[in-house]
């Protein structure tokens, strides 16, 4: 995956920012055929597999679209936890490769314990919405930051949206580094 292939070669931090994506979703979820009623959806589903591929990345045949708001309140309190970081690649896997209801807290458990997290801690906090307001502060600073869509690389109001090749985002992290070495002159 690029992103672990930059952190190996660059110095760079990555932080997860959520982003209110369908946000109106039922925690059932949504057929993808009634979210783009009209659309012929092969055309979109390839197209998503084969940028997928290219970022090394797996991609199933999904028919649902999920509400993510309690998944991504989860990944909040699992960046937390020592090893916790996992859970976003787990998430991924559940919605995206195995088309599962990340919308549903009994799936986000078993989510969260294969990847070494205490599940009663984690249905605990996903039931409590501890980290409700930091996902609300999140959205709000996505907002605020123009993100339009998923993933989306930002930094120094730098923005690379999409899935990309590693090639994209190399280029990204080496402006960013020039960016910095340049300021860093002007002191």
């Amino acid at each position: 995956m690029s992103i672990e292939k930059l952190k190996k070669n660059y110095p760079i931090t990555t932080r997860w920012i959520h982003f209110p994506l369908h946000p109106d979703t039922p925690q059932e979820g949504k057929s993808l055929a009634e979210l783009f009623a009209g659309r012929d959806l092969t055309p979109m589903r390839e197209r998503m597999k084969a940028l997928m591929a290219e970022a090394g990345l797996e991609y199933g045949d999904r028919t649902h679209t999920f509400n993510s708001r309690l998944a991504q309140e989860l990944g909040k309190w699992a960046d937390s936890k020592p090893g916790g970081e996992a859970i976003h690649d787990a998430l991924y896997r559940a919605y995206f490769v195995d088309n599962k209801n990340i919308g549903d807290v009994e799936e986000l458990v078993v989510i969260a314990e294969a990847v070494g997290l205490d599940g009663h801690e984690a249905r605990r906090i996903i039931i409590e919405r501890e980290y409700k307001e930091a996902v609300d502060e999140d959205w709000q600073r996505s907002r605020e930051a123009g993100v339009t869509g998923v993933p989306t690389f930002y930094s120094n109001d730098l923005v690379v949206v999409g899935c990309q090749p590693y090639e994209t985002l190399e280029k990204f992290v080496l402006h960013l580094i020039q960016m910095n070495a340049n300021q860093d002159e002007a002191k």
